[in-house]
């Protein structure tokens, strides 16, 4: 919210997991004037897009090293996302655009 700043309301959309339902989170979200979105009950395709992201986290970087640290995966992890993923990587979804570049040409 501080780093990119979406207008009122935008989206949010989570599964239903606990951390999400939580009411001093929804308050948050709310008062920062997003739109909550939780996807439906027992639909695993509303949060597809994610999980396609953490396949390819998990096969692009996490199972190809061994981790020493916490640091070192959390400098990874920011390094494959900011560096790599969101403004490089090429998605089919996106019209083989990054989603950097989506982003900007939606904007």
């Amino acid at each position: 919210i501080a780093i990119r700043r979406p207008p009122q309301g935008c989206i949010h959309h989570t599964d239903r997991g606990s951390q999400y339902c939580a009411h001093d989170y929804q308050k948050l979200l709310r008062k920062h004037g997003f739109k909550v979105s939780m996807s439906g009950k027992g639909n695993c395709y509303d949060n597809s897009a994610v999980e396609s992201f953490f396949k390819s986290l998990k096969a692009e970087l996490v199972w190809r090293r061994n981790w020493q640290t916490r640091r070192e995966v959390e400098v990874a992890l920011f390094e494959y996302i900011n560096g790599f993923y969101n403004p490089r990587r090429k998605h089919s979804a996106l019209g083989w655009k990054s989603p950097v570049a989506f982003e900007q040409r939606a904007a």
